[in-house]
């Protein structure tokens, strides 16, 4: 049986106070988690140091929200996977809609973030998605397939293992809208056929997906409970701890 991982993208919301506050009840909600469920945050860059202290032996794992592909240099504003790693992160969300919409990242540039991630020992959550326009037009499977093949050109299986995949209708992003269940199992299994051709059957059965896009927790245990559907990659509702943990704990919920 696969994992489920939750993470918890927080964007650009919380300054240190608030996070601090925030991690603080988030670690008391998260005092034991059932065998095979992860809890992931993202908080901003600004919190990530007194984050990664104030989870130290704490059962919540660390990640960033982005990166840039090369070590060093000169590139004003970025931050690159060692960094990350010497503060403690352990993930780091790579592709997200908002960075490839506002942001203008290529399935290209991407991909040399995760093969930068994978490289430096951090596990990429991969975000892929389709917009309503491309949904409606019947380009789902073109479009999430074309995607998941351009971000993981040249990464092998044994990387692969190490990676996740966020699948994030870009049209339930932020809307309040939000694909049912069958509609997001359908898309992970289409993910997952692929997978299991571009590598092997194993690859694909191993092969983590989350959903993304307005889970919240009137919809997480429908959501979750999908066979195809290993966790989730939550915005909104994970800068309110009561409101991740009951979406985390719905991953399973008898634990």
């Amino acid at each position: 049986m696969r994992r489920k991982i939750i993470a918890g993208n927080w964007k650009m919301n919380k300054n240190v106070d608030e996070s601090v506050a925030l991690i603080n009840e988030l670690k008391e909600r998260f005092r034991n988690l059932p065998d095979g469920l992860e809890v992931v945050i993202c908080p901003p860059y600004t919190s990530l140091v007194v984050g990664s202290q104030l989870l130290r032996g704490s059962a919540l794992k660390l990640g960033a929200q982005n990166m840039y592909y090369e070590d060093d240099g000169a590139f004003t504003g970025e931050i690159s996977a060692r960094m990350l790693k010497s503060i403690g992160c352990e993930y780091v969300i790579l592709g997200h809609s908002e960075r490839r919409t506002y942001f203008h990242e290529s399935d290209d540039v991407v991909n040399k973030k995760v093969r930068k991630a994978l490289a430096s020992g951090l596990r990429p959550i991969i975000c892929v998605g389709e917009t309503l326009d491309e949904r409606e037009r019947g380009l789902t499977e073109v479009v999430v397939s074309r995607q998941v093949k351009g971000v993981l050109e040249n990464v092998s299986s044994d990387e692969l293992s190490r990676a996740v995949i966020a699948y994030e209708p870009v049209w339930a992003i932020g809307t309040g809208k939000n694909a049912t269940p069958q509609q997001a199992n359908d898309v992970h299994r289409l993910i997952r056929g692929l997978i299991s051709r571009l590598y092997d059957r194993t690859a694909g059965d191993r092969l983590i997906i989350q959903y993304g896009g307005s889970v919240k927790p009137e919809n997480a245990m429908d959501l979750l409970s999908q066979p195809d559907v290993d966790g989730a990659l939550v915005g909104g509702a994970s800068l309110k701890a009561e409101s991740f943990a009951t979406i985390a704990l719905a991953s399973y919920p008898s634990g």
